[in-house]
C-alpha cells in the first residue's frame, strides 16, 4: 500500500469518528432528554420536519412532524420535541418565525408568564396564526387601490387649487395694471400733498401736546411737593390727636374707677342735700307764714275775738 493510500484511508477514519460523535451527541442531547408536545396553525408557511423550535429565542428542541389534523383538516398539526424542564406553560403561545433572515422557517414560542400552570408532556401549545403571502399580498393591493384612489381624488383637488391660483393671479395682474398703477400713484400724490400741507399744523399740534405734556409734569411735581409739605404736619397733629384721645380714655377711666369707689358716698351727699332741701322748703313755708320770726325771737299771742 502506498503512502498516498495510508494517508487517505487515516483521514477517512479520523472523518468517520467525528461525524459519528457528532451524531452520537446530537442525539444524546436532543434524542433522551426531550419531550413531546404539539401545536396547530392554519397555515405553516414552509415549515418542515427537522425545523427548528425556538424558546424565547433560544433553540429548544426540533420539530418531528408537519401534517394536517386528523379532527379538523382545516388545520395544520406540527409536533415537536424541546429539551426537558423546558418551562412551556399556559400562556406561552407558539407561532412561526424565523432563526435569521436567510435560514428556513422555524416555531417560536413565548415564554408566558411565571405564574401559569406548567403544561404537561404531549399538550397542545396555544397558538398565534401569521399572516401569510397571500394575505399581505391582498392587503398591498387593497392599498394600492385606495392610493389610486386617493391620488385621482388628489389630482383633482390640485387641478381645482390649479385653477384658483390661474384665477388669483389674473386679478392680481388686473390689480396691479397700468390703470390701477396711475390711480394708485395719483392718491399717493395726494396723501404726499396733503402731508406737505398739513405738515406744520401737525407739528404745532405736536409742539403744544409737549407743552402741555410738561405743564402736567410740573402740575404733577407741584402737587406732590404741597402733598409732602402737608403731609408733615398733618401727621404730627395725627398724632397729638391720637395722644390726646389715649389721655382723655385713660381719664375716663379713672374716673370711672373713682365714681365706682366712692359710690356709697355719693349716695350719702345725695341724701344730705334731699334733707337739707326739705329743711329748706320747710323754712322757707314757715317764713312765708310767720315773717316775724326772723326778727322776735318769741311768739306773739294770737289776739282774742271780742266778745
Amino acid at each position: 500500500m502506498t503512502t498516498e493510500a495510508k494517508v487517505g484511508a487515516f483521514v477517512l477514519g479520523c472523518f468517520s469518528v467525528l461525524a459519528f460523535t457528532v451524531i452520537y451527541l446530537i442525539n444524546a442531547q436532543l434524542g433522551g432528554h426531550t419531550v413531546p408536545y404539539r401545536t396547530y396553525l392554519r397555515y405553516a408557511g414552509g415549515l418542515e420536519p427537522g425545523a427548528s423550535v425556538l424558546f424565547g429565542g433560544i433553540n429548544m428542541g426540533k420539530v418531528t412532524a408537519v401534517r394536517p389534523a386528523a379532527s379538523d383538516p382545516t388545520k395544520i398539526e406540527i409536533l415537536l420535541d424541546v429539551k426537558e424542564n423546558t418551562p412551556l406553560n399556559e400562556k406561552s403561545v407558539a407561532k412561526l418565525g424565523l432563526v435569521s433572515v436567510m435560514s428556513g422557517a422555524a416555531l417560536s414560542i413565548t415564554t408566558g408568564s411565571n405564574d401559569a400552570k406548567r403544561l404537561l408532556p404531549g399538550s397542545a401549545i396555544p397558538s398565534q396564526e401569521a399572516a401569510s403571502l397571500d394575505e399581505i399580498t391582498s392587503k398591498m393591493a387593497v392599498v394600492a387601490d385606495n392610493a389610486n384612489g386617493l391620488i385621482t381624488e388628489a389630482r383633482g383637488e390640485l387641478q381645482g387649487i390649479s385653477g384658483n391660483a390661474r384665477t388669483l393671479l389674473a386679478n392680481l395682474n388686473t390689480v396691479t395694471g397700468k390703470p390701477n398703477q396711475k390711480k394708485i400713484r395719483v392718491l399717493l400724490d395726494s396723501v404726499n400733498g396733503m402731508l406737505a400741507t398739513e405738515r406744520p399744523k401737525i407739528d404745532r399740534l405736536s409742539d403744544q401736546l409737549n407743552a402741555l405734556t410738561q405743564h402736567a409734569d410740573e402740575t404733577v411735581q407741584n402737587v406732590n411737593g404741597i402733598v409732602s409739605d402737608v403731609r408733615e404736619p398733618v401727621l404730627k397733629d395725627l398724632a397729638e390727636l391720637q395722644r390726646t384721645l389715649l389721655e382723655t380714655k385713660q381719664l375716663l377711666a379713672d374716673m370711672q374707677v373713682l365714681v365706682r369707689a366712692n359710690d356709697y358716698k355719693i349716695d350719702d351727699t345725695i341724701e344730705n342735700l334731699r334733707t337739707a332741701t326739705e329743711n329748706l322748703d320747710e323754712l322757707t313755708e314757715s317764713v312765708k307764714q310767720r315773717p316775724w320770726s326772723l326778727v322776735r325771737v318769741k311768739q306773739p299771742e294770737d289776739r282774742k275775738v271780742p266778745k
